[in-house]
Formats: structure tokens, sequence, C-alpha cells
């Protein structure tokens, strides 16, 4: 399918790659099922590939797995295809099907239905608080520095909190005549203005964290339980993951998806492993968060760092494996009994976890390569 905001195409291939036919729908309830009934008698529809799982087609993504299709999140088609075949919506629709048909596009499309979808809304609404909230105290603190002498002395040495509610406390009286007067009080309304939105954004990210916390306890309380790893960490690394975390395969899947992977950058005999620079870089920052809070609280993570360190490993170097290891850990938290793939360690290893109490024997971390990610 090549989706659009209006309207999706549709191609349909058979097993041999031969096309069957190409149509149209809109993105609408009976759109869907229009495309549903159109496909389903040209045969039996097993697999599907959709471009824009996550944007223009995550609707028509959450129909199709609701009746039992595997879909395939699909990439635009090459550059060099478009040059040499055209562009338009059916050859899109008919690449989108090929690229399934020949196993190019293996990343299953996140579901989107669950609990983890709740906490991507949640997640991006108080993100956006966040962010006006710290543009209104920017321009807050920028209109004071243009101020006036009297109004900066009233309001030296405040602190933000003490800052904002003497500033919300500002009214709308008139002071007297002139343009000087006039000035003064347009920026104390500004900053009366300014002070609410400030307060007004504060009640709402208190509130979108209240409700991501609440929703992580309940569904995965295990998150929570090792060191490091809070509310807003565990959905964003969550919301990598998707409402369907069986897609990933194994840990070492879901830490190419963070970019805390190996990337091997070997050449002759040199041998050698670089930083990873894909992957969902939200994901990244969460383990790095969660790493940096180990390394200030956690004793056998500053154990483990002092030991590398013993061994010739820079800060970086360390932190990047101690991140691979973070990743593994939540992995296994929320997908327990998933077997390792071959030639790993059998091992999991928790780096300042709760369980640094347990009698039974630590084992000893798997090294990576000195440039891991």
């Amino acid at each position: 399918m090549d989706t659009h905001r209006d309207v999706h195409v549709a191609a349909v291939l058979s097993t041999l790659g031969t096309i069957r036919d190409t149509a149209s729908f809109p993105t609408t309830t009976v759109g869907y099922r229009e495309l549903w009934e159109w496909a389903s008698r040209l045969g039996t529809v097993r697999r599907a590939g959709v471009e824009g799982s996550g944007s223009y087609g995550a609707a028509l993504s959450r129909y199709l797995l609701a009746c039992r299709v595997e879909v395939f999140e699909v990439n635009r088609p090459d550059r060099l295809v478009r040059r040499r075949r055209g562009k338009s919506d059916p050859v899109d629709a008919q690449e989108a099907a090929r690229a399934v048909l020949s196993g190019r596009a293996h990343s299953q499309a996140k579901a989107g239905n669950g609990p983890v979808q709740c906490a991507r809304l949640f997640k991006l609404a108080k993100d956006s608080a966040v962010k006006a909230r710290t543009q209104a105290i920017n321009q807050l603190k920028a209109i004071l520095v243009a101020a006036d002498p009297d109004l900066r002395e009233q309001l030296a040495g405040l602190k933000n909190p003490a800052l904002i509610r003497t500033c919300a406390q500002f009214g709308d009286h008139e002071s007297g005549d002139g343009e000087r007067r006039a000035v003064e009080q347009a920026t104390r309304i500004t900053l009366c203005l300014l002070a609410q939105r400030i307060d007004q954004l504060t009640g709402q990210i208190r509130g979108l964290e209240r409700r991501l916390t609440e929703l992580i306890k309940r569904h995965f309380p295990q998150l929570l339980i090792p060191m490091g790893i809070g509310p807003d960490s565990a959905a964003t690394l969550l919301i990598t993951m998707g409402d369907n975390p069986e897609r990933l395969r194994s840990e070492a899947s879901f830490a190419a998806l963070c970019g805390v992977s190996p990337v091997e950058y070997s050449s002759g005999r040199q041998h050698h492993h670089r930083l990873n620079r894909g992957g969902d870089r939200r994901a990244n920052a969460a383990l790095y968060r969660i790493v940096q809070t180990r390394l200030r609280f956690d004793v056998r993570t500053r154990t483990y760092y002092e030991r590398r360190i013993a061994e010739g490993k820079t800060r970086r170097e360390i932190i990047r494996c101690l991140k691979r290891y973070a990743a593994r850990e939540v992995f296994n938290l929320v997908r327990p009994g998933i077997a390792p793939r071959e030639g790993s360690s059998r091992l999991t290893v928790r780096i300042g976890t709760s369980l640094a109490k347990s009698a039974a024997p630590v084992p000893r971390p798997r090294r990576l390569a000195p440039h891991a990610d």
C-alpha cells in the first residue's frame, strides 16, 4: 500500500510476483472495509507492506492486523528505481508489495492498539508542553533584561518558582500617563500572561507525568524495579518496542533499534567497531540517562566502571557497553524467556538492578568490542 492523507493505493501480487490488480480507496472506515473485501476476492491475503505505517498508514495497519494479516513497514522506493520506472502511486504500491514478497521489507509494523500507544500520546503531549514552557520561561527572562531598572530590582535574585509567582500577580492596572508608564504597564501585562502560561503548562506536565506513571505501573511494573529506570525512560523504551514486542526476535534486534549495537568498521588487517549512529535516538538518550544514574548511585556499576578503566578503556567506551547491557536488561524484562541468538551469551546481565542483594554470584558481563555503542 502507498499511503496518503486522503487516499490509499493498493496493489495485489501473487506469490510468483505477477500483478493481480491495483486500486485506490479512501482513508475511511468504509474505505478500509472495501479494500479488505477487494483484496480478499483476489485470494488469501497473508502479508501486507504498508509505506508509512507510523503516520498516514497507521490506522490501515491496525485494521489489517485486526484482520490477522502480517504487516510490514516498507521504506520509500529506491531513487534508482524511481528514475528508471518513474513515480506514481500504483508503481509505489507495487514496489511495496515486491519488497514484502522478496523479503527486503522484514520489519513488522507496530500494532499501536494498546497501552504503549497510550503512553506515546501522553509523552507526545508532555514533551510538547515541556518545550513550550521552556520557551515561555526564556521569553520572560528576555523581557526582564530590557525592562526598567525599578522592575528589574524588584525581581532581582528570585529563583524561577518565586519569579513566576510574582509575575503572575501583576495586574492590569493603569499606572499613569505618558509613554514610559505605558511601556512599563505593557511589560507587566506581558510578564503576567507569560507567568500564567508557565503555570498552566506546569500543571499539564504534572498531570501527564502522573498518567504516564500510573500507566507504566499498571501494565509494566517490572520496568520500574531496576535502578535508574523511571517512568519517562520506561515509556520511551516501550514506545520504541511498540505494543507488539514479539516483532523483535532477539535482544540484539532491540539494541540495534536503540542504536546501541556495535557496527563493524574493518578493512584489511584492521578490525574495529564504531559508534552506531542509527536507531531511535530518543531511546538511545533514555539508555544514556539510565547509565548515568547507575554510575552515580549503583555500587556494582561503579565497580564495573573502575575495572574497565583499569583495563585501559575510556569513559565513552564504557558508557557504550553499559548502554548495551541496559538495552538487554529492558528487553528481557518486557519479553522474558526469549532464547538468545546463536553464538551469544546465555546470561542475562543485570547491572544496577534490585538483584544486587542476591546471594547468588553475579556472572561477569560479556565483553563487547572497545568501540561498541
